[in-house]
Parts: structure tokens; C-alpha cells; sequence
């Protein structure tokens, strides 16, 4: 099966494993955990996130696409669990749940730090996007024709201002009264 467009690397079963396990005791141990999308996406974007749990199975997937996206922009970390049925039973939901974000981790610090220091280590090493290739520097035609193009709209822009001039100088001229 080839992943979802929303998961942008794979996560050993092991991991997923200890992140749902991470997720119950939170739960369990005082914690608080955001549940849903709507939830996270507010946790994520008030910086109150530790780290956001995303559910590979959710359809669409166009519903927590963004989510990588925004906690990569706050510096949150962020993992994948196969099933959202597993994550909702984590967290003491009877329904599956798309993704959720530990907001405190409660009496479960030690479980989670141990987590925590695996998922930084899994998106330094898979996460990262490749680089985009520097593009050859336009050479001879092509590029005096970008040059021409990108001058087009000065010269128009400099001819109408000169036109304004113009009229304004006309309409002075006009307003002052000849002197005889």
C-alpha cells in the first residue's frame, strides 16, 4: 500500500507503538491532550504543543494535510500512527481520531522525553526536504528577451508619467492669466 499524500515519512511499527502507549499514559498520568484536528491545529498554532500525533488513514486526506506543514513552521515535532481508531482508543475516545497534540505531559515525562528524542532523530533524518537544484543561469537570447520583457512595463510606466507632466504644465498654464 503506498502511503498518504499527507505523510511525508514512514514510522517504524516499534515507534508508533510507544507513541500510542506515550499517548494513553499521558492521558492516564494527569496530562492534556488536544483531540481532533480543529484542537491541534489550535494547539499547534498557540504554541502549546509538545509534540502532534497524526493518523495515516484519514480520508480525505486533504483534512490534516496541513498539519505537518504548521508544526514544522512552530518547531514542534511531529510523528505518524497507522490507524486513527488506535489513536482515538489512546487518548479515551470509543471513536478513532485524526490527530492529537500533548499539550502536558503530566507524571508521564520520562516516557515521553524518551519518545520525543526518537521522533526528533526520525525527522532529521527523513523529513528533511530535498534540495531544490540551482537552475542554470539563462545565457544569450532567451535571457535579453526576459530583459526586454521586464523593461516593457518602465518605459510604458515612465512615458505615462511624462504624459501627466505635460498636461499638468498645460493646465498651469492655462490658470494663469496672460499679462499684456
Amino acid at each position: 500500500m503506498s502511503k498518504a499524500p499527507h505523510v511525508k515519512f514512514e514510522t517504524p511499527e516499534d515507534v508508533q507503538r510507544r507513541t500510542l502507549e506515550v499517548v494513553k499514559s499521558v492521558r492516564e498520568q494527569n496530562g492534556r491532550i488536544r483531540k481532533g484536528v480543529n484542537e491541534t491545529t489550535k494547539a499547534i498554532d498557540r504554541s502549546q504543543a509538545k509534540l502532534v500525533v497524526i493518523a495515516e488513514d484519514v480520508n480525505p486526506p486533504e483534512v490534516v494535510m496541513h498539519l505537518p506543514k504548521l508544526a514544522e513552521e512552530k518547531g514542534i515535532p511531529y510523528i505518524y500512527v497507522a490507524a486513527k481508531e488506535d489513536l482515538g482508543r489512546a487518548t479515551g475516545l470509543q471513536v478513532g481520531t485524526s490527530s492529537v497534540a500533548i499539550v502536558e505531559v503530566g507524571g508521564a515525562g520520562d516516557a515521553f522525553q524518551s519518545l520525543l528524542t526518537t521522533v526528533k532523530k526520525i525527522l532529521e533524518t527523513q523529513a528533511k526536504p530535498a534540495k531544490p537544484e540551482a537552475k542554470p543561469k539563462e545565457t544569450g537570447a532567451k535571457e535579453e528577451k526576459v530583459k526586454e520583457e521586464k523593461a516593457k512595463p518602465k518605459e510604458e510606466k515612465a512615458k505615462a508619467e511624462a504624459k501627466k507632466a505635460e498636461k499638468a504644465e498645460k493646465k498651469e498654464k492655462q490658470a494663469k492669466p496672460k499679462k499684456a
